[in-house]
Order: C-alpha cells, then structure tokens, then sequence
C-alpha cells in the first residue's frame, strides 16, 4: 500500500488529499479544501496579484506540514486554469517550491483525463459525461472504465468557470446583483463553449448514460438545495441536481447581494461572490448537453491524482498517459 499526498491549487480553492492506494485503487481518501481564490483579478489583470499570491502560498504550507503529521512519505502538486491564464505563473511556482514541492502547471487535457479516472470509479462500464466545472474552467470527458482500462472518447477544457464568469460579467455593481442584460450575457458566454461541447458530444461513437459533475458549484448547489449545516459529504456525493432545481436556486440568488448570500444555509462564505457565475456555467451546461439532471461527485481530480501518483511512486505505468512529480516529505 501507497500512501501519498497531493495538493491541487486552482483559481478558486486549495486542496489537500491524503491517500492509500493499493493496485490502482484508492482504499482510503481524506480532503480538506480552502479558498484562496488565486484567480482573483485575473481576467481583468492576466496576472496573479500578490495577496492571492500569499493566501496560496500560506496554505500550501500549512498542507505540507499535514502531509508530514499523516506521515505521507511523498507529495505532489498540480496548479490548474488560473496558472495556465497567468502571465506570472513563474511566481507562484517558485513560491511553491521555497516549500519543498515539486509543481507543475497541468494542462487542460491532463486535468479532464485525471478527473475522469477519478469520477469513473464509480461508475465501472459505464460510459458517462464528466465535466469538471471550476473557477476558470470546464473540463469535458466521454468516456468509459472497463476493467481498470480507461477508453476516452474525448476530452477538451473550455474557459467557462465561476469565477471568469463572474469577473467578467457579474461584477460591475458593488452589491453583486446583476442587470438582466448582465445575467443574459454570462449564460450566452457560457453557452457558446458548451455548444461546442455538445457537438462532440454528438459526434462521438459512444453515448452516455449520465452526466456526471464536479467542483464547488455543483456540490454548494446541493448544499444549498438541502440547506447541509453542517457540509455532508456523504449526502452530496451522487447526489442528483436536476435542471429545474439550478434554475430555482438561480431565480433565488440572481436578487441576493454578494453579503445575502454569505448567509444562505449550505454555502460557504467565501464562495458567496463567484456561485452566481456557478450557477450560470452549470444551467448551460445542463441545457447544452441535453440533459434533464446531473450526478454530483467528489471522487474528483484529486482521486484520480492520487492513483497516478501512486504509480509514479511504485514506477508503474500511469493510466491516463502522465506522471507527476514527486517531493519527498522526509
């Protein structure tokens, strides 16, 4: 058995696993997740500012020292959209190895194949939708997991995510309340990528079953449709969220300030500026695919960067075709 951390950093929170992996399969998963928004000013800048910056790197720090308290011998570290967007990554790369880790900015590609590994554990055979739904991107996935054997159909990343949308579209007005012109435009920006999703889809020699989601949206939606206090992670995943349940909860915050919904049971706080845009990214994802309602996960990219990681520690083959890099926590 394996044991190992990761830590994935991306434009609205920092997460830290630790697993044990045996023969390809995560036999045990803790998670915890910060925000950190590194994304913040980013579309308007194309720079990662210095206090998201020092959030970032702060927690990461503190992951690194939970890492070596659950004595995981090896860590790795991926950063997603924003650091792809940043014309700065070096810094916060360099920041990032003055703690010991090894990053490494994953692409588009990367980070769909490894969620799909991670979401597809749970459905063996099946051929299912997966989309990944960030801060400044979307992952889609088609494919299926036969027998330990991922075969992918597609998979492409998309600029659509809760907080790109939000910057550019739903943030003019101090209050966080949009005109309905605003609101028009986020769902026509989300929707003219997630067309192009769904020609793929249409195109595609495998249909799938479900459409499967992932990322903060998706599970604050539950959350907030159930009012969880306190967050329930066994209730959230798998859990279903249908499109008429998004449309409702849009109809709900769409006239809530940015301070309103920091006190809607089942959010968090600081998740209250960007879930509108959420919101926005997943109804036209629901509406473009064609599907009535999608299955919320959490065996997400980390449980698919775990297994890979274990692999890359055991010097076994990866099976999405990459490896990480590994620090050692000694």
């Amino acid at each position: 058995m394996q044991r190992i951390a990761c830590i994935d950093i991306g434009t609205v929170t920092c997460r830290l696993a630790v697993a044990d992996v045996e023969d390809g399969r995560v036999l045990r998963l803790i998670k915890e997740s910060t925000i950190t928004d590194l994304g913040e000013g980013l579309s308007a800048s194309g720079r990662i500012c210095e206090a998201a910056k020092r959030r970032v790197t702060t927690c990461a720090g503190r992951y690194v020292a939970q890492a070596r308290a659950a004595q995981a011998p090896l860590v790795c570290c991926t950063l997603t959209s924003a650091a792809r967007d940043a014309e700065n990554s070096s810094e916060i790369v360099s920041a990032l190895e003055g703690l010991g880790l090894a990053p490494q900015v994953i692409p588009g590609d990367v980070e769909g194949r490894l969620t799909f590994l991670g979401v597809s554990q749970d459905f063996p055979g099946e051929a299912v939708l997966v989309a990944d739904n960030g801060g400044g991107s979307t992952e889609l996935a088609l494919g299926a997991m036969t027998d330990g054997v991922l075969d992918l159909a597609f998979v492409r990343s998309f600029d659509v995510g809760c907080r790109r949308v939000t910057e550019r579209f739903l943030s003019a007005r101090e209050s966080g309340i949009p005109t309905e012109e605003e609101l028009a435009e986020a769902h026509e920006f989300s929707a003219s990528y997630f067309r192009q999703g769904a020609e793929l889809l249409g195109a595609a020699a495998i249909a799938p079953t479900r459409l499967v989601a992932c990322g903060g949206t998706v599970t604050s939606l539950v959350a907030m449709d159930a009012k969880l206090v306190p967050y329930d992670s066994k209730y959230v995943h798998l859990h279903e969220l249908t499109l008429e349940d998004v449309e409702r909860l849009e109809r709900e915050v769409k006239q809530l300030s940015v301070a309103e919904r920091a006190q809607l049971a089942g959010l968090q706080p600081q998740r209250a500026p960007v879930i509108l845009g959420g919101i926005v990214a997943i109804s036209e994802l629901l509406r473009c695919t064609g599907f009535e309602a999608l299955t919320v996960s959490e065996s997400d990219l980390l449980f698919g960067l775990a297994i890979v990681s274990a692999a890359a520690a055991e010097g076994s083959a990866s099976p999405v075709g990459w490896l990480p890099k590994l620090a050692s926590l000694a």
